[in-house]
Parts: C-alpha cells; sequence; structure tokens
C-alpha cells in the first residue's frame, strides 16, 4: 500500500497504459471470438424486420462484410466489459480501503448487469415494438429499402444507450444512500426530468421523426419514476434503522435508573 502511494506520475500513466493495452485486447479477442457466431447474433437483430415480411440488402461490395466486423467489435466489446472494468478497478483500487473495496467490486457487478439488463430490454421490448411501428408507416404501396450496415448501425446506436440509462437507478440508489438527494427533491424535479428525457431521447438517437426519440424518451423517464422509488424506500429503510437505534439506546438508560 505505501509503495502504491510511492509511485511516481510516470508510474501511474505506465500503469494506465498497461490498462487500456490489456483492456483493447481482451476487446479484440472477445470480438475475434464473436466474429464467429455473428450470423447467429445477425438472424437474432434482423428478426425484427424480417418478422415483418421484409427483406435486407446490402448495396456495397464489401458492406456485408464491414458489417459483420462492425457487429464483432460491439459485441467483443460487451463481452469483455467485465475485464474492462476490472482493470480500471484494479488500477484505483490502492487508493481505496478495505470496506470500500468490498463496497466497489458490488457496486461494478451490479453495474454490469445493469448495462447488459437495459441493452436486453431495448432489443426485446422498444426496438422490437419500436421497428415494426416504423415500418407500419410505409402502407402497402411503399417497399422498404433497407440496408444492413444502416440497419445495424442505428440498432447499436439505438440499444446502446439503453445500457447506460439503465445505471440510474444504481446511481439514485447510492445518491440517496450518500445524502445527496432526498425524495422531495426528486418530486419537484418531475418536470424537468421529463424535458431531460426528450431532449436526451432526441441526442442519443437522432432521427428525422419524433416517435423514435419518444421511444427512447419514454423508458428514461419511467426509469428516473423508479429513482424516485427507490429514494423514497432508502428514506424509509434510514428513519426505520434511527428509529430502531434510538430504542436500543433508550434500554440501557432505562436499565441504569432502575
Amino acid at each position: 500500500m505505501l509503495e502504491e502511494h510511492d509511485q511516481t506520475m510516470m508510474e501511474h500513466l505506465e500503469e494506465l497504459r498497461r490498462v487500456l493495452i490489456i483492456s483493447l485486447i481482451a476487446t479484440f479477442i472477445m470480438a475475434g471470438v464473436c466474429w464467429f457466431f455473428s450470423d447467429q447474433i445477425l438472424e437474432i437483430i434482423l428478426q425484427p424486420v424480417l418478422a415483418t415480411g421484409n427483406k435486407m440488402h446490402y448495396i456495397g461490395i464489401m458492406e456485408a462484410l464491414m458489417t459483420k466486423i462492425k457487429l464483432s467489435v460491439f459485441l467483443g466489446f460487451l463481452t469483455a466489459l467485465p475485464i474492462i472494468l476490472w482493470q480500471f478497478w484494479s488500477f484505483i483500487m490502492p487508493a481505496l480501503r478495505k470496506v470500500e473495496k468490498i463496497y466497489f467490486t458490488i457496486f461494478v457487478i451490479i453495474s454490469y448487469v445493469f448495462f447488459i439488463g437495459g441493452i436486453l430490454f431495448a432489443f426485446y421490448t422498444v426496438f422490437n415494438i419500436g421497428v415494426k411501428f416504423l415500418l407500419h408507416f410505409g402502407g402497402e404501396e411503399l417497399l422498404p429499402m433497407l440496408t444492413i450496415g444502416n440497419y445495424v448501425s442505428f440498432a447499436m446506436m439505438f440499444i446502446l444507450p439503453f445500457g447506460v440509462i439503465f445505471e440510474l437507478p444504481l446511481a439514485v440508489f447510492l445518491l440517496a444512500q450518500l445524502g445527496v438527494i432526498n425524495y422531495q427533491w426528486m418530486v419537484k424535479k418531475r418536470k424537468m426530468a421529463i424535458l431531460i428525457s426528450v431532449v436526451a431521447g432526441a441526442v442519443l438517437v437522432p432521427s428525422p421523426d419524433i416517435i423514435t426519440p419518444l421511444m427512447m424518451a419514454t423508458p428514461m423517464y419511467l426509469l428516473f419514476e423508479v429513482g424516485v422509488t427507490i429514494v423514497k424506500v432508502v428514506e424509509w429503510s434510514k428513519k426505520r434503522k434511527a428509529k430502531k437505534q434510538a430504542q436500543e439506546d433508550q434500554i440501557p438508560e432505562t436499565e441504569q435508573e432502575e
């Protein structure tokens, strides 16, 4: 521990460089593994479009290959994320105390579960419904000319922010535990949360139509409401513990008086 404190700035930068290199290598190795499953994964991603009876096309000779590479790198990053988080965790671990290390490890594990949960939720619910809904506007007169490259890029750009957004309840829980936010403050910020959800939806999923950003904004605001409930439960738990502690403190005083 003492040795870590004695590290120079250059040694810290060298350690950070090592962390970044390992993270990149892990991502590319996992991308290589995901490449062998790219056809099966692509079949799952295309399901929302194929289920409507439409077909997917590619218009460039390299488009199919580049799309598989892009998808493999994206999945490689997701599957290597525990290794990446572990590397960054070990980088800052010497600065943490023993109890903080335990809490931080739990935080990293739950954070990863929430991140992957957000992506899966986005794909199997909002994205799936959204694609079918948007294709419905073409009617019987218009035939969509969907290309695999644009579709996969749209899918990744759409579902990835959900992974980040699903960290919101966890962040709210931590802030409530630290006493930074409370239930009354969260209730007062509801209008602001709606505005931020709509703006964030428009920024994260830029689209000429209003429906696509709203598909992002709606679950974002619902997660805010989940956060409000979490803060309320945390405050209730704190009050309950304080009341119990006060009762335990009164018992010895009563025994002393007797």
